[in-house]
């Protein structure tokens, strides 16, 4: 899979540029605030209309301007495909690939990328959240119907909370909320089913390449968890959600005392250690950045397992804070695909990769 040419207009800090990329490794350099990650973030909507740094179009308009556009040939597949992404201030966005109006969801089925940025280091160090979006923008890339699921999940847990957060000024709220909760335990299952799955495979890729990224010294296991009534997160959805259900009637009450929703995939988390430790309470910011970019590398792997094919590796400014060794591994592990890499300096980068090298000056492509 690859990102043959892009055209941006009135995107972020952008009039107008067209960036044209090597099957293999790009090297996109720049100083800081100039619109590297800019750049990565419109190749990254080419994956499924999705922002990894907003949940709002309009921010990804440059502020002068009424609309934006990507247009884009991508190829996967072995097919050349043109995408169109329509940013109208006020307006629902529109997708065309080919000419043809598509969904978000339609898109995703195409062209995968994987994304590695400085934010990602939360992956280990912040709250669960975090950790659950990891998997859910992974999935959603892989099996397009999650991004459903999800949209469902979150709507149905939004009216919950009204009614846990209303049934004191309006008692006849909580006549519909075992009904959202039995909904919210069903959707549960399905979501818990796919994250286990997909954990699982993550857990075991990412422990090999990070004991080769730090020289065999280190071991990373990851752990899945959710609720406590399920037994095994890879059992049928059936099984699941009979166990979830028993977890909801057993923290009902609580959650109308504490006007909080207690049960559902909300609650998920994936548990990291390192040599045994707890990743999030000990690791290092070495560690921490190892260990993240050693998941994000296993997620590259997956996906090639499940479609043939590489996804797009973007790497926002990886490199930096590596030492010369780990940055090594780093550029010797990212053959066989296209890779497009942020950083400030090009020299060393290009000379060992042999890489396209692309500068950009204050929104401007060189």
């Amino acid at each position: 899979m690859k990102v043959n040419r892009i055209y941006v207009n009135n995107w972020r800090n952008y009039d107008m540029g067209t960036a044209e990329f090597a099957p293999g490794i790009n090297v996109i350099c720049g100083k800081n605030a100039q619109g590297k990650t800019n750049l990565l973030e419109a190749v990254y909507m080419l994956t499924g209309g999705k922002s990894f740094r907003t949940r709002f179009d309009k921010e990804l308009i440059r502020f002068d301007a009424t609309g934006g556009e990507i247009l884009a040939d991508v190829e996967a597949h072995g097919r050349v495909q043109t995408v169109r992404i329509l940013l109208q201030r006020g307006q629902r966005k529109t997708i065309t690939q080919n000419g043809v109006k598509k969904t978000a969801m339609e898109l995703a089925d195409s062209l995968k990328a994987v994304l590695f940025c400085p934010d990602d280091l939360s992956i280990i160090k912040s709250g669960a959240a975090e950790r659950r979006k990891l998997l859910d923008l992974a999935i959603s890339q892989l099996r397009p119907g999650y991004a459903a699921l999800l949209s469902d999940y979150n709507r149905l847990y939004e009216n919950k909370m009204h009614i846990l957060k209303g049934w004191r000024e309006k008692p006849s709220l909580l006549d519909t909320l075992d009904d959202f909760s039995q909904s919210l335990c069903r959707i549960s299952a399905q979501i818990i089913r796919y994250r286990a799955s997909f954990s699982q495979r993550l857990a075991q890729d990412a422990e090999h390449i990070h004991r080769e990224f730090s020289g065999g010294l280190e071991k990373l296991e990851t752990a899945y968890k959710t609720v406590s009534t399920v037994t095994d997160p890879l059992a049928s959805v059936q099984q699941i959600t009979q166990e979830i259900y028993a977890h909801q009637a057993a923290h009902r009450q609580a959650e109308i005392e504490s006007q909080s929703c207690l049960t559902g995939a909300h609650k998920d988390d994936l548990i990291f250690t390192v040599n045994g430790m707890s990743a999030r309470e000990y690791a290092s910011q070495g560690q921490a950045r190892t260990a993240a970019l050693s998941l994000k590398l296993a997620e590259r792997e997956i996906f090639l397992e499940e479609t043939g094919e590489y996804p797009v590796l973007l790497l926002d400014d990886v490199l930096s804070e590596l030492d010369e060794k780990r940055r090594d591994f780093v550029l010797n592990r990212i053959g066989g695909g296209q890779t497009l890499i942020t950083c400030c300096e090009e020299e060393e980068i290009a000379r060992k990769t042999g890489g396209r090298v692309l500068n950009i000056v204050n929104g401007v492509i060189h």
